[in-house]
């Protein structure tokens, strides 16, 4: 029982993760939060509300009050480093950084 219980819950995550914003975002702001859905909700909260699921790993909603959203898109083209060894080295092309930060600056 504890165990379905708990494949419950995670699919009623996955579910929540799934129908995150879509409809109210312009077409440049849709495909950032698909690109972050598709390559950082494994870790990241990419929502306005939420936990990561990577406790080191902050919540994209945050990140404005670290950096100005735009400065980061030079890291994104380069590769994003952090001072931890599970963060993946990502490198997106100009499409996908303008793509991602429009999405960023929806969560400010």
């Amino acid at each position: 029982m504890r165990r379905a219980s708990q494949l419950l819950m995670a699919g009623v995550a996955a579910s929540t993760l799934l129908s995150l914003p879509a409809a109210a975002l312009e077409p440049r702001e849709q495909r950032g939060f698909t690109l972050a859905k598709a390559d950082c909700a494994k870790c990241h909260a990419i929502g306005k509300t939420g936990e990561s699921p990577l406790r080191e790993a902050p919540p994209f909603r945050t990140l404005h009050q670290r950096y100005p959203i735009e400065d980061l898109a030079e890291s994104l083209a380069e590769g994003i480093s952090t001072g931890h060894p599970t963060m993946p080295e990502w490198r997106f092309d100009p499409g996908q950084i303008g793509d991602l930060i429009a999405y960023l600056k929806t969560l400010e």
